[in-house]
């Protein structure tokens, strides 16, 4: 059966973000994922989780008002690159998370795509038991982003045939960018370790648009899928008061599993 982790970063914003892994326990998330985790120590975050599992965490973007997005695919800025890795790593690490979000970073071109190539292969090898991701991000949502199609990313896993390497598919992204999230996981769910869902077109709580949830849940009991499918939206109003959703689709869950 799927489980569900809450995107504690766009989630529960209602509290301080240390706060909010026990208010996702209490909703009923089987675990979170946290975008940033940087701004407070490691050991603040485990007390904070007590026990609750970590989904995914992103490497360092850098210095987001300036314009940094990550540096996977920047050409000269593979040092940078390696040292957020390895910070990202040692904080997956600590807290146990599964997935660690490999981002490009903003740049283009043949040379963005070796430097991409070379680092994402470097990044493997490094951490051989933690699985890594690539999302495609929309480029309305992220100007200059490198990764912004799924066929992309499709081509450059495929090549680089990594075991512990695959496509984060984010609902809101695949529509956004191809305008049929259906057809997108079709296409690629093969190539997918991570899963995260929201509404579309408001990107608040999950459902509509036509992606039918209820059948994503019952293809993944289906599979030997063992990612999470995470919460990563913007709460149309308190978190707390639009959990329908996660209470119908584990439900459904429970049913099958009975």
């Amino acid at each position: 059966m799927p489980r569900f982790a809450a995107n504690v970063t766009m989630l529960f914003t209602e509290v301080p973000m240390l706060a909010r892994p026990d208010l996702a326990r209490e909703a009923g998330f089987d675990g979170v994922e946290v975008l940033f985790p940087y701004d407070h120590p490691p050991r603040d975050w485990q007390s904070a989780l007590s026990g609750m599992p970590v989904a995914l965490i992103n490497t360092h973007p850098g210095d987001w008002a300036s314009g940094d997005r990550g540096h996977a695919a920047v050409p000269g800025a593979e040092e940078v690159f390696r040292a957020s890795f390895q910070r990202a790593a040692d904080l997956a690490s600590t807290l146990g998370a599964s997935h660690i979000h490999v981002m490009a970073g903003v740049a283009r071109g043949e040379l963005a795509e070796a430097t991409y190539r070379d680092n994402l292969a470097w990044a493997a090898e490094q951490v051989p038991d933690i699985a890594l991701t690539i999302e495609p991000l929309n480029t309305d949502d992220m100007p200059g982003y490198f990764l912004n199609d799924f066929d992309q990313a499709a081509r450059i896993i495929d090549d680089l045939a990594l075991p512990n390497l695959g496509i984060q598919f984010d609902l809101w992204h695949a529509a956004r960018i191809h305008g049929d999230a259906d057809a997108v996981w079709a296409r690629h769910k093969a190539r997918v370790n991570h899963i995260q869902i929201s509404g579309f077109p408001s990107r608040n709580e999950p459902g509509g648009g036509g992606f039918d949830l209820t059948g994503l849940c019952a293809e993944l009991d289906q599979t030997d899928y063992a990612g999470w499918i995470s919460a990563e939206y913007l709460p149309a109003r308190a978190t707390v008061h639009g959990l329908m959703w996660l209470s119908a689709l584990k439900g459904r869950a429970r049913l099958i599993g009975a």
